[in-house]
């Protein structure tokens, strides 16, 4: 039996579906259980700190750099977020992934958007979940049971809402 697609239109149909689970709710439900159960991120005193100690909580993960711009508008939002929903069981992480002469940057950025959740750089395997290392800032939101429910790339006034909306479906969801 033939395929009813042609060769040349195969590759399309890879970016087709590559592209709806990068860019459709629900299409991309990937569950980091896979991943190795050490990996997480190194805190300012180099204490190594595991995601999977930390699956009691919704998580949202923050790959930023202080550097960029669209990061540095997200963070109040990320504070309010934080603030609001810590008690009911919301962990955010700001993960940088500037680079090596970005990590000395990090305690005057925290003291400067007064950011009050942990602060880290992550550990490669982690960064291997950003869908392109190249743009940040990215936003996971992952439920208590390891599923990224929502990835944010880039960054404008629109994604508070549904960051907020997504935290709150999953902090229910998890009564």
């Amino acid at each position: 039996m033939r395929s009813i697609f042609s060769q040349a239109s195969k590759p399309i149909l890879v970016i087709c579906v590559s592209v709806c689970a990068l860019y459709f709710p629900g299409c991309n439900k990937t569950s980091i259980k896979g991943l190795n159960s050490d990996v997480g991120w190194t805190v300012a005193d180099a204490q190594h700190v595991r995601l999977a100690d930390s699956m009691d909580k919704v998580m949202v993960l923050d790959f930023y750099a202080t550097w960029c711009e669209p990061c540095r508008e997200s963070i109040p939002g990320l504070v309010a977020l934080q603030k609001r929903y810590g008690p009911r069981g919301l962990q955010i992480v700001g993960l940088n992934v500037g680079g090596p002469e970005d990590v000395d940057m990090i305690p005057s950025f925290a003291k400067e958007f007064q950011i009050q959740y942990q602060l880290g750089i992550p550990d490669a395997e982690l960064v291997d979940l950003m869908s392109d290392q190249r743009a940040i800032p990215q936003t996971l939101v992952i439920d208590r049971n390891g599923v990224i429910l929502k990835r944010f790339v880039g960054y404008d006034e629109s994604m508070g809402e549904e960051l907020e909306s997504a935290i709150q479906t999953s902090l229910a969801a998890a009564r």
